[in-house]
C-alpha cells in the first residue's frame, strides 16, 4: 500500500504525491481483517505492536509482507520521501471501519458474529472452537493449505483465517455539526480518529503555546483550537525553537472497560533515516510515568478466563495531560499521534470458547486491549 516507487518502477515523484494526497487524505488503521497500525517486525520496541494482526493476504494462506503494509511505517516512509525533496504522499489521517459486507458492524467482543454472514455464522466456522477438518484435508501433511490446526493441546480446529479477524473498528470525526458537509470537511482536514470497536473519545492538539494550559478550564478545547492545531494538523518551526507540547484528552466508553494509559507515538527523520518511540504520557489510578522507561507501571487490571469477568476497581474514566517532547530536535521532521489503551478484556474467540465450555485457543491471544488512535500532527522545520 505504501511504496517508495510506482508499481511499474521509478521513484515516487511530485505528481504521484499530489495525486495521492488529494484523493487519499485518510487511511483505515483498523478493520475486521486486522489492525494495520504497525507490526512487531517493524516496531520491535513497541510492546503493543502485535495487536489483532492478520498475517495472511486476503482470502489466502499466503503470508503478508510487513514493510510497506502498515500505517506507522507509511508515516515514516513519508518523512523519508519528503527529505528527498518530494512532498509527503503519506500525510494521512486515520479512521477505523468494519468491512463486514453485511450492512452492520460486529464491534462487541462478547457478541461477535463474524465478518461474512452465513460463512462465519458458527464458532466452528470462525475457528474459535474445535470442529471437523475441511473435506479432503490431509491430517499427515500440515503444511498444505487449508489443513486443520492443533493449538498445542491436542484439540483440532478447522483451518480458517477468520480466527484472525477482529471485532473492529469505528471511524470518528470532530465535526462542527452533524451534517454530511461538516463530517466530510472533517475527513478532508484529517480531524479524525479510529477505535478498535469501543466508543472512546479522543482529543489531540499540538503547539508551542499549549504547555501552560489549565486542564480544568471549562474552555480548554476552545483555547487549544486558538493556540494550537488539532489532530491532522501541521506545526512549522524554526531551527532553535523550543519543543512543542501536546494536549491529549481521552474519555472512556461507559459501556466498555476503563482506560489504562495514554501514549504518544513519535516518528522522526534524520539524515535520510527514520526512527520511532512510544511514550506513555498519562497513567490510570494515580500512577506516574517512569522517566527512564517512559512507561506507566502496571495498574493490576486482570481478566478471569473462567467467566471473562474483568477488573472493575482499577482504570480511569478519563485521562488528560499536556506532554512536551523531551527529545525534540527542531531540525528534524517528525510526526506525533496519540494511542489510548483500555484495561484488558476477553477477545471474541475467548467468549466463543467460554460458551462452548472449553479453554480458549492457546495459539491466539485470550485477551485484548481495545484502543483508539488519533490522526497525527506533523512537525516540519
Amino acid at each position: 500500500m505504501f511504496e517508495y516507487e510506482y508499481f511499474e518502477g521509478g521513484a515516487i515523484d511530485q505528481a504521484y504525491s499530489d495525486l495521492r494526497s488529494r484523493n487519499e487524505p485518510i487511511v483505515e488503521i483498523t478493520q475486521t481483517k486486522g489492525t494495520s497500525e504497525t507490526h512487531p517486525a517493524l516496531s520491535p520496541n513497541d510492546e503493543w505492536a502485535g495487536f489483532e494482526i492478520m498475517p495472511y493476504r486476503v482470502s489466502t494462506s499466503i503470508l503478508s509482507e510487513p514493510p510497506g503494509s502498515y500505517v506507522r511505517d507509511a508515516f515514516r516512509r513519508g518523512l523519508e520521501i519528503e527529505a528527498g525533496g518530494v512532498s509527503n504522499p503519506y500525510k494521512l489521517g486515520v479512521i477505523g471501519s468494519s468491512d463486514t459486507h453485511v450492512a452492520a458492524g460486529s464491534f462487541d467482543e462478547e457478541n461477535y458474529w463474524g465478518a461474512s454472514g452465513l460463512m462465519q455464522l458458527t464458532a466452528e466456522q470462525r475457528g474459535s472452537v474445535p470442529g471437523e477438518p475441511a473435506a479432503g484435508a490431509d491430517l499427515q501433511n500440515p503444511t498444505a493449505a487449508a489443513q486443520p490446526i492443533d493449538d498445542g493441546t491436542g484439540r483440532i480446529y478447522p483451518f480458517t483465517t477468520a480466527i484472525t479477524n477482529g471485532a473492529s473498528g469505528l471511524a470518528a470525526v470532530w465535526a462542527d455539526e452533524n451534517t454530511r458537509e461538516a463530517i466530510f470537511d472533517a475527513f478532508r482536514r484529517k480531524e479524525t480518529f479510529a477505535t478498535s470497536g469501543t466508543r472512546m473519545k479522543v482529543r489531540f492538539f499540538g503547539g508551542s503555546a499549549l504547555a501552560g494550559l489549565d486542564l480544568d478550564d471549562p474552555d480548554l478545547v476552545a483555547t487549544a483550537y486558538e493556540t494550537g492545531v488539532p489532530m491532522g494538523g501541521d506545526l512549522v518551526g524554526d531551527d532553535g525553537d523550543g519543543a512543542p507540547s501536546f494536549l491529549v484528552w481521552a474519555m472512556q466508553d461507559t459501556m466498555a472497560a476503563p482506560l489504562q494509559r495514554v501514549q504518544i507515538v513519535k516518528g522522526w527523520e534524520a539524515g535520510g533515516e527514520t526512527d520511532e518511540m512510544v511514550y506513555d504520557v498519562a497513567c490510570s489510578d494515580g500512577l506516574e510515568v517512569d522517566p527512564d522507561t517512559h512507561r506507566c507501571p502496571d495498574n493490576g487490571a486482570t481478566v478471569d478466563l473462567s467467566d471473562c469477568s474483568a477488573s472493575d476497581d482499577v482504570g480511569a474514566g478519563e485521562l488528560k495531560t499536556v506532554w512536551t517532547d523531551p527529545d525534540f530536535d527542531s531540525g528534524q521532521r517528525a510526526f506525533y499521534y496519540a494511542r489510548v489503551l483500555e484495561n484488558p478484556t476477553c477477545r471474541w474467540s475467548s467468549w466463543d470458547a467460554l460458551r462452548a465450555g472449553i479453554a480458549p485457543r492457546q495459539d491466539f491471544p485470550a485477551t485484548i486491549q481495545e484502543r483508539a488512535w488519533s490522526s497525527p500532527i506533523w512537525y516540519t522545520p
